[in-house]
């Protein structure tokens, strides 16, 4: 590449953050790829709380397992797609995919990740967990797109994504059980909405275990009991009490806040109930407080679980 032309991509990527884009340098989108992903792996995708989009660099939920070679991603967020590129993922190689709750900053990118999927060769069936209501989710998708795929199958000779992806609607209980893994699902605690899971999986000695968005739910430490991660939400409730003096619906959004997600300080008592190994935190409450660091979400947790405790970042790889 010639000189002139390194600059003038050097240059369109600070006038485009002098916008106000917050479009990653091409240094920063190399240091996030993972260009020797391998082996048995936990990679948190998007670790934001919350459906508004602020920025590439925190996204909202979406985690990737990655166990013998097969892909497990464990809810969709707006991002999803982009972020499984960046973990060296083959998206026609997906073959799995759970959705905890029908709330759209855990499913939006679904239907665009399924559909990037076939465009890149899928050809056997994806298989989808998620609670009541997914089926019409997806026709509805299905038929919003209905004239590029019937265009696309006609014309470039692919076998028709609506057949080969497979929906299932969970409930309690397990899921899946394969002589290589077992994943199953317990209700959470999310008014209003009532079909709302969390995920374990089994894989081979390991257990990693998800949350998902929830009110403080002693049950969970039960499921999560021994856990080698374990996944949990959380919020710090100081900054959300501080949304009233900054949005004119704060009284009804603070109430609906509350009573779907966990304080740092119950997620705690969850970890250490369930004596897991390594609690990672993520799916961040509030997310737009930027005086939350680190430290505050560590200092609050620990004041209820001495163990070892991890922020969560989009990206963050866990090898085990």
């Amino acid at each position: 590449m010639s000189t002139s032309r390194k600059e003038f991509i050097r240059n369109s990527f600070l006038l485009a953050g002098a916008a106000g884009f917050n479009i990653p340098s091409p240094s920063e989108l190399s240091e996030k790829r993972f260009p020797n992903a391998e082996g048995d792996r936990l990679v948190l995708l998007g670790t934001q709380g919350g459906p508004f989009i602020r920025s590439y660099t925190q996204t909202p939920s979406a985690n990737l397992i990655v166990y013998k070679d097969i892909p497990f991603v464990i809810d969709t967020g707006y991002g999803t797609t982009f972020k499984l590129k960046e973990a060296g993922i083959n998206l026609s190689t997906l073959k799995y995919i759970f959705i905890t709750h029908l709330h759209s900053d855990h499913y939006l990118d679904l239907g665009p990740l399924l559909y990037n999927a076939w465009i890149a060769g899928l050809t056997e069936p994806i298989n989808v967990y998620a609670p009541a209501g997914i089926r019409p989710l997806l026709n509805a998708y299905w038929e919003s797109n209905r004239f590029d795929i019937d265009t696309r199958i006609k014309d470039e000779g692919r076998p028709d994504i609506r057949n080969l992806v497979i929906a299932y609607e969970i409930t309690e209980g397990i899921q899946v059980a394969h002589p290589d893994f077992e994943i199953s699902a317990i209700k959470n605690i999310h008014p209003p909405i009532d079909a709302s899971y969390a995920f374990k999986f089994k894989l081979g000695k390991k257990i990693i275990v998800f949350s998902g968005d929830t009110a403080y739910h002693p049950a969970l430490a039960t499921f999560a009991s021994g856990a080698d991660y374990l996944i949990h939400e959380v919020m710090y409730s100081p900054a959300v009490d501080e949304i009233a003096k900054r949005r004119p619906n704060a009284t009804k959004l603070i109430a609906s806040i509350k009573s779907h997600h966990t304080s740092a300080e119950d997620v705690g008592r969850i970890a250490k109930a369930a004596n897991v190994k390594t609690l990672i935190l993520n799916h961040f409450v509030p997310p737009d407080d930027k005086s939350l660091n680190n430290q505050i979400w560590i200092d609050a947790v620990r004041s209820t679980f001495t163990g070892t405790i991890i922020v969560g970042k989009d990206l963050q790889q866990f090898n085990f």
